[in-house]
């Protein structure tokens, strides 16, 4: 067995986030290993001995994105006021992301590849059902206060409002003329208001933020 490498200067979570970066400009197609030995400082053979495989990185890469998305969601969640407000802060940050654009190029990548491997597929159904339980969280959390239509099944609204997310979102991501990141709050907007009974408006933030494009 090869001696363990010496990264003392690296850790495992930087070559992934060297991963993102590299995947998300080059593709998983284009990417070799050693682009992303460079872009971390360090060697192929180091990038081997964590992840056995592009694969595998790209599985990594997802999760830390996916990672760092939550964290962010729940800190805003934290300072919103109950249900209606909860689930515009998500379809927002969904939708807009910090920097005023979210993107699907790195679930794109994985989406291709869930569709061979197995592996990639388990990770991608794992990530995909903590988006629908929090929507799902956030629905209940509303029919016990009434704020929202006591009949609608939780869970089939939360795969609905995933499920247009995920398709406007990749929109989004190609740069579709006609569909904005504006465009996909209103719809996604737009569904939530008419599924749960409840009106359900842009935050002032983000009408703000939609001026000043």
């Amino acid at each position: 067995m090869s001696p363990r490498p010496k990264v003392e200067h690296l850790r495992k979570p930087q070559i992934i986030a060297a991963a993102a970066d590299v995947l998300y400009e080059r593709g998983l197609f284009d990417t070799r290993i050693g682009d992303i030995a460079e872009r971390a400082g360090t060697s192929s053979p180091t990038i081997l001995y964590y992840f056995e495989s592009k694969d595998r990185l790209l599985e990594e890469a997802v999760d830390h994105t996916d990672r760092d998305f939550y964290e962010r969601l729940t800190e805003g969640q934290a300072r919103r006021e109950g249900a209606v407000e909860k689930l515009v802060h998500l379809i927002e940050e969904t939708s807009l992301g910090p920097g005023g654009l979210s993107d699907w190029t790195l679930w794109m990548e994985m989406w291709v590849r869930a569709r061979r491997d197995p592996a990639v597929r388990d990770t991608y159904f794992r990530l995909d059902r903590r988006q629908r339980r929090l929507i799902a969280d956030i629905v209940r959390e509303g029919q016990a206060t009434g704020q929202f239509d006591g009949k609608v099944d939780a869970h089939d609204f939360a795969l609905a409002l995933s499920g247009l997310m995920d398709g406007l979102g990749v929109q989004v991501t190609l740069g579709q003329p006609d569909v904005t990141a504006e465009r996909m709050v209103e719809r996604c907007l737009a569904l939530a208001s008419a599924a749960l009974g409840c009106e359900l408006r842009p935050s002032a933030a983000a009408v703000r933020r939609g001026a000043r494009r």
